[in-house]
């Protein structure tokens, strides 16, 4: 690993931190919404050589991720609900009313650039404001230890025991290093769930919480190569340099994008 992705990640965990700990749901929420903005514009500016992106749709969609936690509970579900059907309804009204100057290849970019950042990234703060015997603001921890126990042990078992590759889709990554983040993804989930039952008083199921961190983990590596998959079709090697070292901003949330909606699903309903 080199010198910057260390020094990029060295700067960024502890900025993190404070936000879980320190934040509230609105803050999270706002701060979910600048990411998914930054996040679109990577993915506008990725498929611009053969569609066009609909910015104002775009970036709407991504901005009310600020607002989640501002209207009431009927009303998130409401528009989750329906958030697909009114998409496209806007999506097709926009190329009917342009005449179509807006082609339907650029609606369906468009439309699968916002579900892939909107659709899976608004789940962050929709679980860090849960409520219930567990808060989301501790669930949160496991989205995230799924995202980065994966990478990190991957990497290493990969790079030092890698020897049958995966899939060309991300032709360095090997089925030795998948296993080994499972295994990083698990160990790490189980750390963090010693220390929530010996300091905060929860109740977390060991082997509960291994078999969903691996199910996370496998959700996570997914969305590592759903990236790959794109990048390789655009013929990019990053989304942008936001980070160095590390790419852009989709570069580094890919994981923990796929990872937030199935965490939601599986941690309020087992956990």
């Amino acid at each position: 690993m080199n010198i910057k992705r260390i020094v990029t990640a060295l700067i960024g965990l502890p900025f993190v931190i404070l936000l879980i700990v320190l934040g509230n749901k609105y803050i999270v929420d706002a701060v979910v919404a600048v990411i998914a903005v930054v996040a679109m514009y990577e993915y506008a500016k990725c498929i611009s050589k053969q569609a066009k992106f609909i910015n104002w749709v775009g970036y709407l969609v991504a901005i009310s991720i600020a607002f989640i936690h501002v209207v009431s509970i009927e009303v998130l579900s409401t528009v989750i609900t329906l958030g697909v059907p009114i998409l496209l309804f806007v999506l097709f009204l926009h190329v009917i009313v342009t005449n179509m100057k807006i082609t339907f290849k650029d609606m369906a970019f468009s439309f699968v650039g916002i579900l892939y950042v909107v659709g899976f990234l608004g789940f962050l703060p929709i679980l860090y404001g849960q409520t219930g015997k567990i808060l989301g603001k501790m669930l949160i921890w496991f989205v995230l230890i799924a995202a980065w126990g994966t990478d990190v042990f991957a990497y290493w078992i990969g790079k030092n025991f890698g020897k049958h590759k995966f899939s060309k889709v991300s032709p360095n990554k090997t089925i030795e290093g998948c296993v080994g983040g499972i295994f990083g993804a698990v160990t790490f989930s189980l750390i963090c769930a010693f220390v929530m039952n010996t300091y905060f008083g929860t109740e977390i199921a060991y082997l509960t919480i291994a078999i969903l961190s691996s199910i996370l983990s496998l959700v996570g590596q997914v969305g590592d190569f759903s990236a790959s998959v794109i990048k390789r079709h655009f013929e990019i090697k990053d989304f942008s340099e936001l980070f160095p070292g590390h790419g852009g901003m989709l570069d580094r949330i890919d994981s923990v994008m796929f990872i937030a909606p199935f965490a939601y699903f599986l941690l309020t309903m087992f956990l």
